[in-house]
């Protein structure tokens, strides 16, 4: 299964696209055979003529004709604070987080609602309490953690069962990989944000030069578009595109493929704004790769140290 991370619509990928084009796209994403969104209270850039554009509002616009037909999720305990991002995941904080979202999306529930970065200054324990009460209420009908630790995960799961965590995941960014048997022992779901690394493993950014000039584009300042990352990122492209060339598929199909072919629980999220790009990243759910290929992308990987936004 291939999810939609609506966030680059409007937040990280340069100016946010004018409203109505969003609410198109994501329409688009729904006839294409999209069923899991994706988005946060902190996803939000600013149009050019200085208004705010809220990711949640075009999402919530957009998803009125199918909403039952869709898994809606969204995440609160994030604020971007220009350098740095500030958490706050206080039980106060979310109960009004999650009203502002539910007004935004225009709906009375959410399917997931993530605690979106871990706040150290609140225990899991009181997350999830949290959560269980919203469960209740019936303003939630599961929660999950973004960016989590095993650790912190078995906390929170043992007060109120947690059903998907959500963090960074891709060939270039593998360091959660521990956690992979740990959702597996507990039934949970691993939503696999930034699955193609920003963009990188698409093989489409050969140079910082390739993004519109934006200081909404998060993109050009990630390592993995320096010169040393560009060139790493190749040398494993050069592996993945003669396994796209047996299938007739492109890099970022089999960079999907590589990760719902090794873990059944796994649901990765990219995005796009262009409905070609949708379209593609889509139909790399029904590609199947051989043992053989994903060994092959495996010692590739094992030769390689990456480092990519997110990263240690």
């Amino acid at each position: 299964m291939i999810g939609l991370g609506c966030m680059g619509l409007s937040h990280a990928s340069g100016i946010p696209i004018p409203r109505e084009e969003a609410i198109k796209t994501l329409r688009e994403a729904h006839e294409i055979g999209y069923d899991f969104y994706d988005t946060a209270e902190c996803y939000t850039g600013i149009y050019p003529d200085g208004s705010i554009a809220y990711n949640e509002e075009a999402v919530g616009e957009a998803i009125k004709p199918f909403r039952k037909d869709i898994v809606l999720c969204t995440k609160f305990g994030v604020k971007h604070m220009g350098d740095h991002l500030e958490f706050d995941s206080s039980p106060e904080t979310i109960r009004k987080s999650l009203e502002g979202s539910l007004k935004k999306l225009q709906t009375d529930y959410i399917d997931i609602y993530y605690q979106h970065r871990i706040d150290p200054k609140v225990e899991p324990e009181t997350i999830a309490s949290v959560m269980k009460e919203l469960i209740v209420e019936g303003k939630i009908k599961a929660w999950g953690i973004s960016e989590t630790s095993e650790e912190y995960l078995r906390r929170a799961h043992a007060v109120c069962p947690v059903t998907v965590i959500e963090n960074r995941y891709s060939m270039m960014a593998r360091w959660h990989e521990n956690l992979m048997p740990v959702c597996q022992e507990l039934g949970i779901t691993y939503v696999a944000f930034s699955p193609l690394a920003n963009g990188a493993l698409t093989g489409a950014y050969q140079s910082k030069n390739d993004f519109a000039s934006s200081e909404q584009d998060f993109r050009p300042n990630m390592p993995q578009y320096s010169e040393e990352g560009i060139k790493k990122t190749n040398e494993l492209l050069d592996v993945v595109s003669k396994i796209a060339e047996k299938h007739r598929a492109t890099n970022a199909q089999v960079s999907l493929a590589w990760m719902i072919n090794k873990y059944d629980f796994i649901i990765p999220i990219p995005g796009s704004r262009k409905l070609k790009r949708l379209q593609s990243n889509f139909q790399a759910g029904n590609l199947e790769l051989s043992k053989e290929e994903i060994k092959e992308i495996d010692d590739k990987l094992s030769t390689i140290e990456f480092k990519v936004f997110g990263g240690h």
